[in-house]
């Protein structure tokens, strides 16, 4: 059988090993070290726009803690994307709080912003104002961020930004992950970038930074001996891992370039094959990492969604189901959601498809002759 092609595998640049090796002979085998700082100035150089960035053990660690540090307590509300992975969602419900879904709107498949209108108008006249507004860039694709953060604003309400998926993208020229009161990050082994596991919080504020390390390091007192006022975390990122990251920061813009090029590829390849649509960014403003390259197949289209999982599985190609939407979940069926339906057509219709920036040439065509054998 063919080797298998994966969606999304870690791809390593090189340098990795070395910052590893200092760490190793610098016994700084601990989540603090040299390499937790220098790969936290090295997201901050890259991010610009003078954020302050913390490291920590995952994306969804970091959306915890935003909460946290918002207030966000039990009985409270926060509206979340529901077109999203369950990381955005699940540390309201940590929280003893009760996420409210938001349906996505179709040129960027983000959070809708007159869905967002409606729902928090609706849930302030039942008399319960949400604490936060989670939005996510999904796949890389900027949200439309102007538009959601006039209606936070409208509302006074708080914004976490989750860009886990969406490093190095821009809205407008400027960084997604730069936008939020609190963002976020991820590192975990399919992103763009990784450092096995881990993410990032990035703060607006030195106070921030320093607020989330206290927190992310079970909220340490500063006493000689273990004090604790607070309920803290053991979510700071490891000496080891960071290491990593500091060589995956010296690939980042090459990882980014040949990740869009695998979506041109695919561009090119489904151009002239009547019902599929490859995910495109809406205009100019937009700047996508297409960190995963996602298709939708329509009903006109020669074959179905599940003619082409399987041709792909014959062939030991991965592909994946666009994300299911949250308020679908069992876990979720009871939460409030608003919405017209879109992103459960996108559920439907979507798959992604391999995006790694280490494909060959080679599996870039055997990708091109199973799709071509399907046709005919």
């Amino acid at each position: 059988m063919n080797t298998k092609i994966w969606l999304s595998s870690p791809h390593m640049g090189g340098t990795e090993q070395d910052y590893v090796k200092e760490a190793f002979e610098a016994n700084w085998i601990a989540p603090l070290g040299p390499n937790v700082n220098g790969f936290e100035k090295d997201l901050e150089t890259y991010l610009g726009e003078d954020k302050k960035v913390a490291c920590l053990s995952s994306g969804t660690a970091a959306i915890h803690l935003a909460l946290v540090q918002l207030g966000v307590q039990i009985n409270d509300e926060v509206i979340c994307q529901t077109f999203t992975f369950c990381g955005s969602s699940n540390p309201i419900a940590y929280q003893g709080a009760t996420p409210v879904f938001v349906d996505s709107e179709s040129e960027t498949w983000n959070m809708c912003p007159k869905q967002l209108e409606i729902a928090i108008e609706d849930r302030i006249a039942k008399g319960k104002k949400p604490k936060a507004i989670i939005i996510v860039h999904l796949y890389g694709m900027p949200s439309k961020i102007d538009e959601l953060l006039q209606v936070a604003s409208k509302y006074k309400i708080p914004v976490i930004e989750d860009a886990a998926e969406a490093l190095g993208s821009t809205y407008k020229g400027r960084k997604c992950g730069t936008f939020g009161d609190f963002s976020i990050l991820s590192f975990n082994g399919n992103k763009i970038i990784t450092t096995s596991g881990g993410g990032a919080m990035v703060c607006n504020t030195d106070e921030d930074k320093i607020q989330t390390v206290f927190y992310a390091t079970q909220a340490r007192d500063n006493a000689p001996h273990y004090e604790h006022s607070k309920i803290g975390y053991n979510y700071r990122m490891s000496n080891i891992s960071a290491g990593i990251g500091r060589g995956q920061m010296e690939v980042l813009d090459k990882h980014i370039a040949l990740r869009r090029d695998m979506h041109d590829f695919y561009v090119d390849l489904f151009k002239d094959i009547k019902g599929v649509e490859v995910q495109k960014q809406p205009s100019s403003d937009f700047y996508s990492n297409f960190w995963l390259s996602c298709i939708l197949i329509h009903e006109n289209a020669a074959f179905t969604k599940t003619q082409f999982q399987e041709a792909m599985e014959a062939d030991n190609i991965e592909t994946r189901p666009l994300w299911k939407p949250m308020h679908l979940q069992p876990v979720c069926v009871d939460n409030p959601y608003y919405g017209d339906g879109f992103s459960e057509s996108l559920f439907v219709k979507g798959l992604c498809l391999p995006s790694g920036s280490n494909l060959t040439i080679e599996e870039k065509n055997r990708i091109k002759h199973s799709i071509a054998s399907l046709i005919k």
